[in-house]
């Protein structure tokens, strides 16, 4: 029999554009297939190789049809039939449930784990330990989601509350979770972290298969039933034809509401606590934030760093045109240079570049996302 570990199966949904971080990212070239850390790889890359080792068996990635050249250039190791590839985007519900059922029906007894493409987290060995004690809590039969302590009462990202320790060996750090809320208001998110009793859910998720599937079957049974019969021909010639036709029949939800909401109301659901640096990169500033945490640095330069001339300056600066960029006497800002779009905003204004990237969609500038 094998044991928890050599049951686990990773599962990287690389999906969203990012665009606080326009006009880097966009619909072409989205925030997971870029370097934002000055590491040369991608967050992407970063991702799958924090996961492979985990696994004694192949990553899957889950991902728009218009990324897959990039992404198997970015993940050469990754085999065709672990890259699933959406003809049109479906949310996060239909992307991790389709990846659920294709390693069930290899494996009935696999525990998955979902984790975002697009997150900076460090230090590896202290995730890894992590993700260990989730999978260990999983095969007691729980969706366990890893747990970060909030910073700050943000409305992002989903709240947990898990008040009450379970008793499951290998994972000390497990506990009950009693309540799952999705993306609250400011107010409610502002009593979650005066009350120190909640954690964010960071979108990661280790759980059974079946239990994944069992719980989107009670709340979505269409969108679990057209999961399955791709998964059905996933591995046979019918692939491409039964995707074709199902993908774009299935319901568009988070995995969110479908199934830890509910799984948490019906007591299946724990957390881990994420004892690591996390970090979603949502904008500018936490781009330059990481980076100057790396290096000490107060400026930090992306792209071509020879194009660029700075003298009392700090903040970020990428430059991407071809083009010199000089920058004198700014603190804090942000130049992004690309060939056919300039931003230049404040590291405190840098959550507003989402209203520039709503104004360009509202006035037919589509081409440039």
């Amino acid at each position: 029999m094998k044991t928890p570990q050599e049951r686990f199966y990773p599962v990287i949904p690389a999906g969203g554009v990012g665009s606080r971080l326009w006009p880097l990212s966009r619909a072409a070239a989205p925030k997971f297939l870029l370097d934002l850390t000055g590491d040369g790889l991608s967050l992407l890359r970063q991702t799958y190789e924090r996961l492979a080792p985990l696994s004694s068996g192949p990553v899957m990635v889950v991902t728009g049809e218009s990324h897959a050249n990039a992404v198997t250039q970015q993940i050469p190791e990754l085999r065709g039939a672990d890259l699933v590839l959406e003809p049109s985007p479906r949310d996060s519900a239909a992307a991790i449930a389709l990846a659920c059922a294709i390693i069930r029906s290899r494996d009935e007894d696999a525990i998955v784990g979902s984790f975002a493409a697009d997150h900076v987290i460090n230090p590896v060995e202290q995730f890894h330990t992590v993700v260990r004690e989730a999978i260990e809590t999983a095969a007691t039969g729980k969706i366990v989601t890893i747990g970060i302590e909030p910073t700050e009462p943000s409305t992002a990202f989903g709240y947990i509350r898990a008040p009450k320790p379970l008793d499951v060996p290998g994972a000390p750090s497990a506990q009950e979770v009693d309540s799952f809320v999705e993306k609250p208001d400011a107010a409610t998110a502002a009593e979650y972290l005066a009350s120190g009793n909640y954690t964010w859910n960071a979108g990661m998720f280790v759980a059974p298969a079946s239990l994944m599937l069992e719980h989107l079957r009670r709340t979505e049974p269409e969108l679990h039933d057209g999961v399955l019969k791709i998964a059905a021909a996933w591995d046979t010639p019918e692939r491409e034809s039964v995707m074709e036709q199902t993908w774009p029949t299935l319901t568009k939800t988070a995995i969110d509401y479908a199934v830890a909401e509910p799984a948490a109301a019906a007591g299946d659901v724990a957390m881990v606590p994420g004892s690591f640096d996390w970090d979603d990169v949502g904008d500018f500033d936490a781009v330059a934030r990481l980076n100057q945490e790396k290096t000490g640095e107060d400026l930090t330069i992306l792209g071509e760093k020879s194009e660029v001339i700075a003298r009392d300056t700090t903040g970020i600066i990428a430059a991407n045109a071809g083009r010199r960029v000089v920058v004198i006497g700014m603190d804090d800002v942000v130049v992004v240079d690309t060939e056919d779009a300039l931003l230049v905003t404040s590291r405190k204004d840098a959550q507003r570049v989402k209203e520039a990237v709503a104004q360009l969609k509202k006035h037919g500038g589509t081409k440039l996302l």
